[in-house]
C-alpha cells in the first residue's frame, strides 16, 4: 500500500482478558557518554623534547547543557596496573567547553606551560601507554584490570599498550604527541577509532568558547543562527536579508547544506542549526567553517496547501569558506541530554502553531523538535518501534524505550487516546542508507545526524552509519479453534490482492490463513481486487478468490468457498483500476451459506421478519450490499452481509472496509489539534451499519451478529462509539495494552481492524486474538495483522 497520511494505533495477538501497562525496557549495555568525555591525554610533560611542561588530561562537554563535575575525578593507572591515582574535579563545564586538568611536571624544563588549568593534580602519567578514567565519584577505582565499563566510569581511554580500553586502544604516544579525539564531540566507545596521535593542543574552559555566550566568544561578529531561528515555528527574520551568518558545516546534500553554531547559548528553545538552500551542489564539505549571506525564508515541504510545518532556511546564498573546525557536539535526545516529551504533541495551540503565539519546547513535542531543527542530534540506544518502511524510514525511541510510553509486548509503542507518542522520531535515509529492521530491533550505536522535516514528520537524516542489532520478531500463530457449539470468525485485509500479484503472495496469504489463523470457519476479507488488478476496464473479481482458495488448498488447508459482489467499476475507491471489495471465505466442512438471492452492486438488502420462530430474520439478498446508494459510501467500499448456518443456527456476518484516513492532518502538522476530516464519512458509514444491525436485532434480540473488517478507526473513536451504541461489543478493545494493535503507522501501534458482536454472542462467551504476522515486519505479506475470535453460539 502506498504512503497515506493515516494517523493510526495498534493491537497484538493474545486472548482478550487482563490488561497491563508495560514500559519499553532499555537493554543493559555500555553507552557512549552523553556529555563529558576525555578529549585529550598527554603524558610526556617536562620530559626531554616535550611539547609542554606538564602532563595533562583535557575534558570536553559534548552535550547541550552545563554539567557540574564537583565530586567527580580523573583517574590514572599504568598500562597493566590495577591501582588508580585520583585527581578531584570541581566546578561546571558548559556545553561546548573544554576543561583542563594539569598533572605532574617533568624535570627537563622542556616545553611550554599549558593554559591555566581548571583542576590540578600530581599524577605522573606514562608518555607512551596508560589508562585514564573519568569517574563520577572521587573514590579510587577498585575494578582491577577491567574498568572501562565499571560502575561510575563516564568515559575511559586506554592508550599504547594498555590492557584495558574501549574496544581497542588509542595510539602509543611520545614526548611530542598526545591522544586527541578526531572529532571532539564524537564518542563511539572505540578508543582506536575516536583518538588520533597529534601534536598536543590543550584547551581550558576559557579557551573553549562555549560558556553559553555563543558567537561573541567564538568570534562570530554578526547575526547568529539562533537569531535567524528564533524561539518559534517561524523565523522572526523571515523575508529579511542577513549577512555573515557563521557556523560549521555538519551535512551536505545535492542542493544545499546544514551548518551549526559550535557555541550554543543557554536557551533550549532556539535552534543552533540552519539549512542553506543552494539549488545545486554546494561547494562546501562537512567540517568547513563558513560565512553565509542570504535571505531568510520558510520552506513548506509539499507546498503551501499542505498541513506540513515549514523549515527555516537561507536561500539565494553567498557562501565563504573561512577554514575548518571540529563538528559541533550533537545534542543528545534522551537520558543525559534533552529528554523529549512522552505524551503531548501540543496542548496550547488552537489552530496553527505558526501563529498561536505559544511555544513550549519543554512539554510540547512539536515545539521540542522544532527547537532542534537542522541541528546535529544523537538518539542514544535507539529502539525501532516500527519496521523499516519502503521509503527507508525507521521510527525509533531513545534509551531503549526507557523514557517512552506504553509498550506493546513485541517492542512497539501503543497509540492511545491521550498519547500519540511524541517521543518518536523517524530515522531517514536521505543522506545515508538505513538498515532493514523489524519492530523491536535495537542498534549497535546511537543514531546520529541532522534533524529535518518532511511528510508531516521530523526526520533524523543519518550522517553516521547505523547498524542494526539482532532482531527477534517472529510471526505469531493463534491458539483459537472452534469446537462443538462454537465458530471462529476472522478479519483479514489482504492489501490489493489480484491475479496480477505473484503466486508467492497468494501462497504467503494462504499460509497465514491455514497456519497463523488456524483455518478459521469464516474470514471477512478486505481489499480483494478485480481480475485484472489496477488495470482499468472491468470489475469482475472471481479469479482473485479462486486463486486464493487454490493456494489455501495447496497449503494443506480445508475446503473453502467464497461469496462476494462485484462493485461498479471505479465506484468504491482504493487503488485506481483495482476495484477493491469485501467478501467472505468460509469452510464448507464447518459452516454453510444460507440459501438466498445473490445481490448485485446497486441492490440494497432488506431485513424482514420471516415468521419462522426458529429462524426469525429474513434477508432479501444473500449476500447483499447494505444501502449501497447511500452517500456515506461514495467512493468507498460498500458493506456486505452474509447469512451463514452454523450447526443449523443462523449467524449474520457484516464485512466492512470503511473510508480511509487519507487527507487527515499529520500529528506533527501545523494545525493543532490535527483536523481529521475523513472521520465525517466514517461516522456516517458506522451509522448505516449500526442501523442495519439494529434492524436484525429488533426482529430477533438474540440474533448472532458479527460486524467485521478494517474500519479505519481506533477503538476509542466516535466511529466505534456509534457501533457500540447499537449494542455491539468491540472485541479488540478488550485486549491488553501489550496486544491491542493490528496496524503500525510511523511507529504508533494501533487498532484499525475490528470484530464487533451482538449481545447474545457477548453473553455466550468469546476469545479474541490479534495475530501479529505482518504489521511489525519490514518484509510484509500485507500491511495489516489479521484478527480472529472464537465465539460460542447463543
Amino acid at each position: 500500500m502506498g504512503r497515506s497520511p493515516r494517523v493510526p494505533l495498534s493491537v497484538a495477538g493474545c486472548l482478550a482478558l487482563a490488561a497491563s501497562l508495560t514500559l519499553l525496557a532499555a537493554p543493559a549495555s555500555p553507552a557512549a557518554s552523553p556529555d563529558i568525555v576525555i578529549s585529550e591525554v598527554y603524558g610526556g610533560g617536562g620530559n626531554s623534547g616535550a611539547a609542554y611542561t606538564n602532563d595533562f588530561i583535557e575534558l570536553h562537554n559534548r552535550g547541550s547543557a552545563a554539567v557540574d563535575v564537583s565530586g567527580w575525578s580523573v583517574q590514572y593507572a599504568s598500562r597493566s596496573g590495577t591501582s588508580y591515582q585520583v585527581t578531584e574535579l570541581s566546578g561546571s563545564i558548559e556545553p561546548g567547553d573544554h576543561y583542563l586538568v594539569q598533572l605532574h611536571a617533568g624535570t627537563s624544563g622542556d616545553g611550554a606551560a599549558p593554559p591555566a588549568p581548571d583542576a590540578t593534580g600530581s599524577t605522573n602519567m606514562s608518555l607512551s601507554s596508560g589508562k585514564v578514567a573519568l569517574v563520577t565519584g572521587n573514590a579510587a577505582l577498585g575494578c582491577g584490570g577491567d574498568c572501562d565499563s565499571a560502575s561510575g566510569v563516564r568515559d575511559f581511554v586506554g592508550y599504547g599498550d594498555a590492557n584495558d580500553y574501549e574496544t581497542a586502544a588509542a595510539p602509543k604516544l611520545s614526548n611530542s604527541t598526545s591522544a586527541q579525539r578526531a572529532e571532539s564531540a564524537a564518542d563511539s566507545d572505540d578508543n582506536s577509532a575516536d583518538f588520533t596521535e597529534a601534536a598536543p593542543a590543550p584547551e581550558n574552559s576559557a579557551s573553549s568558547g562555549g560558556g553559553g555566550g555563543g558567537g561573541g566568544e567564538c568570534g562570530y561578529p554578526s547575526t547568529l543562527i539562533r537569531d535567524v531561528q528564533g524561539s518559534a515555528h517561524l523565523s522572526p527574520l523571515n523575508g529579511s536579508t542577513v549577512d555573515d551568518v557563521r557556523g560549521v558545516v555538519t551535512a551536505v546534500k545535492s542542493n544545499g547544506f546544514w551548518f551549526q553554531d559550535p557555541c550554543p547559548d543557554a536557551d533550549p528553545a532556539t535552534s543552533e542549526g540552519l539549512f542553506v538552500y543552494t539549488s545545486s551542489a554546494p561547494g562546501v564539505q562537512e567540517g568547513d567553517e563558513v560565512s553565509v549571506d542570504g535571505t531568510v525564508s520558510e520552506y513548506r515541504p509539499g507546498g503551501s496547501s499542505t498541513a506540513n510545518l515549514t523549515l527555516t532556511q537561507l536561500s539565494g546564498p553567498s557562501v565563504t569558506v573561512l577554514g575548518t573546525a571540529a563538528l559541533p557536539a550533537a545534542t543528545v535526545v534522551g537520558s543525559g541530554g534533552r529528554v523529549p516529551p512522552s505524551a503531548v504533541i501540543d496542548d496550547d495551540a488552537t489552530g496553527s502553531v505558526e501563529t498561536s503565539g505559544s511555544f513550549d519546547a519543554g512539554t510540547d513535542g512539536i515545539d521540542f523538535y522544532e527547537s532542534l531543527e537542522s541541528m546535529r542530534i544523537e538518539v542514544p540506544d535507539p529502539l525501532a518501534v516500527g519496521p523499516t518502511s519502503t521509503y527507508g524510514e525507521i521510527p525509533v525511541v531513545g534509551d531503549g524505550g526507557a523514557n517512552a510510553g506504553v509498550a506493546t509486548g513485541r517492542g512497539g509503542l501503543l497509540l492511545r487516546e491521550d498519547d500519540a507518542n511524541p517521543e518518536r522520531v523517524i530515522v531517514d535515509d536521505g543522506l545515508l542508507p538505513t538498515p532493514a529492521v523489524d519492530t523491536g530491533t535495537g542498534f549497535t550505536g546511537p543514531a546520529t545526524g541532522v534533524l529535518d522535516y518532511s511528510f508531516g514528520n521530523f526526520k533524523l537524516l543519518l550522517t553516521e552509519t547505523l547498524t542494526a542489532g539482532p532482531g527477534s520478531a517472529t510471526a505469531e500463530t493463534t491458539t483459537l479453534a472452534s469446537g462443538t457449539g462454537e465458530v471462529t470468525v476472522a478479519s483479514f485485509n489482504v492489501e490489493n490482492l489480484s491475479p496480477k500479484a505473484p503466486r508467492s503472495t497468494f501462497d504467503a496469504l494462504a499460509d497465514q490463513i491455514v497456519t497463523n489463523l488456524g483455518a478459521p470457519d469464516i474470514v471477512a476479507v478486505q481489499e480483494a481486487q478485480d481480475d485484472n488488478g489496477p488495470e482499468s476496464g472491468q470489475s469482475t473479481g472471481d479469479q482473485t478468490w479462486l486463486e486464493l482458495i487454490d493456494a489455501v488448498t495447496a497449503a494443506g488447508g480445508p475446503s473453502y468457498d467464497y461469496r462476494q459482489i462485484d462493485p461498479q467499476n471505479g465506484a468504491d475507491g482504493g487503488q485506481p483500476g483495482g476495484n477493491i471489495r469485501v467478501g467472505f471465505l468460509f469452510r464448507t466442512d464447518q459452516v454453510s451459506f444460507a440459501a438466498g438471492t445473490h445481490g448485485d452492486a446497486t441492490a440494497a438488502v432488506q431485513v424482514s421478519a420471516s415468521g419462522d420462530a426458529d429462524d426469525p430474520v429474513s434477508l432479501s439478498l444473500n449476500p447483499g450490499r447494505i444501502d449501497p446508494g447511500n452517500a456515506a459510501w461514495d467512493n468507498s467500499r460498500k458493506p456486505l452481509v452474509g447469512k451463514f448456518l452454523v450447526e443449523g443456527e443462523p449467524l449474520y456476518v457484516i464485512a466492512n472496509h470503511f473510508n480511509s484516513k487519507g487527507g487527515d492532518d499529520p500529528l506533527f502538522g501545523r494545525h493543532q489539534p490535527p483536523a481529521r476530516d475523513s472521520e465525517t464519512q466514517r461516522h456516517a458509514q458506522a451509522g448505516v451499519v449500526a442501523d442495519f444491525a439494529g434492524d436484525i436485532l429488533a426482529i430477533d434480540p438474540n440474533a448472532a451478529v458479527v460486524v467485521a473488517g478494517d474500519l479505519n478507526d481506533f477503538e476509542f473513536s466516535t466511529t466505534i462509539d456509534i457501533l457500540e451504541d447499537a449494542g455491539l461489543t468491540n472485541l479488540p478493545a478488550l485486549l491488553p495494552d501489550s496486544d491491542r494493535y493490528t496496524y503500525l503507522y510511523e511507529g504508533n501501534s494501533q487498532v484499525l481492524d475490528h470484530l464487533m458482536i451482538s449481545p447474545s454472542l457477548a453473553n455466550a462467551g468469546f476469545a479474541v486474538d490479534a495475530v501479529h504476522a505482518n504489521a511489525e515486519f519490514s518484509v510484509q505479506t500485507t500491511d495489516h495483522d489479521p484478527l480472529i475470535a472464537r465465539l460460542t453460539l447463543p
